[in-house]
């Protein structure tokens, strides 16, 4: 997890926020198993302002944790955003018994009902015994997300799983990740506790 130095960033930033990386540090970009989350902060008119408690956090697999090092102090241009990173803070994952997702794409899935029996399936047949449920907007809709990919646009949702064992938790949040959008998996998740 880095801190950040800057005031704002796109955003629809994720696939941007991978390039800038991959330029500093090639091997992240070929890993199947490194996650890059997107960055919090305050949306507003279509940039989200930076807080002291924006994050760039990365999760990649305990023997490539080096790669992540020689990001310390780099400036990463995002659009025309420059943000900076501090020195990084390593983290192991911690299960929990609820995992969020801002956005969860599966191919040829984008309505909601055979969305989520779809993503029921794919926790079934990684033996996850859980329940998923779309998050909600305000007005109880379920809640559509896209994000930008390159000249694409695609469409997902945000998902909450519940009822969680600690392995199955850690097996969710070990296995899939944000960096998937660049290639051909047909699940994205980007998933956090909370």
């Amino acid at each position: 997890m880095f801190n950040l130095i800057g005031e704002t960033v796109p955003l629809d930033h994720g696939y941007e926020l991978f390039s800038a990386i991959a330029h500093f540090e090639p091997e992240l970009h070929k890993l199947d198993t490194v996650g890059i989350h997107t960055i919090a902060g305050i949306p507003k008119s279509g940039v989200i302002r930076l807080t002291k408690n924006s994050r760039l956090r990365i999760r990649p697999p305990m023997d490539q944790v080096r790669l992540v090092y020689p990001l310390a102090g780099k400036p990463l241009r995002i659009g025309k955003h420059t943000i900076r990173l501090g020195i990084p803070e390593i983290y192991l994952l911690e299960p929990a018994e609820r995992l969020r997702s801002r956005i969860v794409i599966i191919q040829g899935y984008q309505e909601p009902e055979s969305f989520l029996s779809a993503a029921q399936r794919q926790l079934e047949q990684l033996g996850i015994q859980s329940k998923a449920f779309i998050t909600k907007n305000t007005d109880g809709s379920p809640k559509r997300r896209s994000i930008k990919i390159k000249r694409f646009t695609v469409v997902g949702f945000g998902l909450e799983i519940i009822n969680l064992s600690n392995e199955d938790s850690l097996t969710l949040q070990g296995i899939l990740f944000v960096k998937n959008a660049g290639h051909s998996s047909n699940t994205i998740l980007f998933v956090s506790t909370g």
